[in-house]
């Protein structure tokens, strides 16, 4: 596990799914030449990246660049395979309006005005929605010496305006774990 002095250790990956965690199983749903809804594929596939010096693993079970989504020939499948998914997301930035649901652990989430709110799994309230705003996710699960797990669904938006200025894309603490990963 890697701390520095005077704070928490933080969880390092040693494999995926870490150990406590079930196996993600993605199943994709498509139409067969006859028009009969098929199961395309089911996989646990190679969906997932270990990022941030070991800390941190992104599973993104399926993302695309634009919206409306282009089904036709399953070429939103093709693309997904091909395209390096972190990309994806990257490039977004806080860009986006987030669905965020703690499934296992717990999370701290902190905004760069300082507020932070704990979400735990099973709570009522365990959802969270951010629109655009700057953020940081924490694992202070056992503190931070457990794994957790956490479901993202992101959508695109428009660029916002706050104060006659725009929104910049910005990750923030994380740019430097995240070198030579996608566009920001």
């Amino acid at each position: 596990m890697a701390s520095t002095p005077g704070s928490l250790p933080e969880y390092e990956v040693r494999g995926f799914p870490a150990p406590g965690l079930r196996q993600i199983v993605r199943h994709i749903t498509g139409n067969t030449d006859d028009g009969h809804s098929s199961f395309l594929e089911s996989n646990s596939g190679e969906h997932y990246r270990v990022m941030a010096e070991n800390w941190e693993v992104t599973n993104i079970i399926y993302s695309m660049p634009e919206t409306p989504v282009d089904l036709n020939d399953n070429k939103d499948v093709k693309l997904a395979q091909q395209e390096e998914v972190l990309s994806l997301y990257l490039s977004a930035g806080p860009m986006t309006i987030d669905y965020d649901i703690v499934v296992e652990g717990v999370f701290e989430l902190s905004l760069d005005s300082g507020e932070k709110r704990i979400l735990r799994a099973g709570e009522t309230h365990r959802g969270c929605e951010k629109r655009a705003t700057k953020h940081k996710w924490k694992n202070i699960h056992g503190n931070g010496t457990l794994p957790s797990r956490i479901v993202f669904f992101l959508l695109d938006c428009k660029e916002v305006v706050v104060g006659g200025n725009r929104v910049q894309g910005d990750l923030g603490d994380l740019k430097k774990k995240y070198t030579g990963r996608g566009t920001y």
